[in-house]
């Protein structure tokens, strides 16, 4: 059966991955992941599919959300605690973010940097803006076959941002699991859904430049969904809370 092979999370929404060992999964996802997000001047989001190369800079946060930490491609690094200032509530891809204007030194090297002036969000809600789907899962045996619709040997699965990347699975093997269960370490998870994929899965995830024509690919070899969705990936809801550890092996509950 498949196994973790990397958990990834975005302590900044659209900003680089950090890949822990393991992961407490709760009913909200981990509590770190896309806690803050960016809006411009005029309140509106501000992601890689407005600057790509956001995803150059390395974030970090804790449980709690109370400090933050930025790495820019210069070295330069930008820590303090977080402050909170007036609240907003921010359009997110037909979802709303809930949250406080971060007070500190990161808006201004990090709006230099992407050229545009940028302010951080926190959300009120642990898990960011989710509502739902607080897990995604990704074998390698759909990145290979994808890879090599496109002609590309070795594509880097970080580029859909997936929460969990499984090993030793086969071609889209997680298609199976939905409308059922899984078990994965300590949690329970109820595979809901295949995840659509947008403009963010043909950029390079170290640097953000456009390099594959993912959504193309996908569309060639497995068509769309309703007519519009290109699926890759699936969700997961959370039925039971619980640690996830690299190297933990999926169980189908049926």
């Amino acid at each position: 059966m498949p196994r973790v092979a990397r958990f990834s999370i975005a302590p900044v929404r659209s900003l680089g991955l950090e890949h822990p060992s393991e992961i407490a999964l709760t009913e909200l996802g981990v509590v770190e992941d896309r806690r803050f997000y960016l809006i411009d001047d005029a309140g509106r989001l501000v992601d890689r599919l407005v600057v790509p190369r956001l995803v150059q800079v390395a974030a970090h946060t804790d449980p709690a959300a109370t400090s933050l930490r930025l790495e820019l491609p210069d070295g330069q690094i930008v820590e303090d605690d977080v402050r909170l200032a007036e609240p907003v509530e921010t359009p997110i891809h037909g979802r709303t973010g809930v949250g406080r204007i971060v007070d500190g030194p990161w808006a201004h090297p990090l709006s230099e940097f992407a050229g545009l002036r940028l302010r951080i969000v926190r959300t009120d809600r642990p898990g960011g803006t989710r509502t739902r789907h607080p897990a995604t899962l990704l074998t390698d045996g759909s990145v290979t076959r994808l890879g090599a619709q496109l002609g590309v040997e070795g594509m880097d699965p970080r580029r859909f941002r997936m929460l969990i990347d499984l090993e030793d699975g086969a071609a889209h093997e997680e298609d199976r699991w939905v409308g059922g269960r899984i078990a994965l370490g300590g949690a329970i998870l109820q595979i809901s859904a295949p995840v659509p994929r947008c403009a963010i899965t043909t950029q390079d995830p170290r640097t953000g430049e456009r390099d594959l024509d993912t959504l193309r690919a996908i569309w060639d070899y497995r068509g769309r969904a309703n007519g519009k969705d290109l699926l890759f990936g699936v969700w997961g809801e959370v039925e039971r809370p619980g640690t996830i550890r690299l190297g933990d092996e999926v169980r189908v509950l049926g």
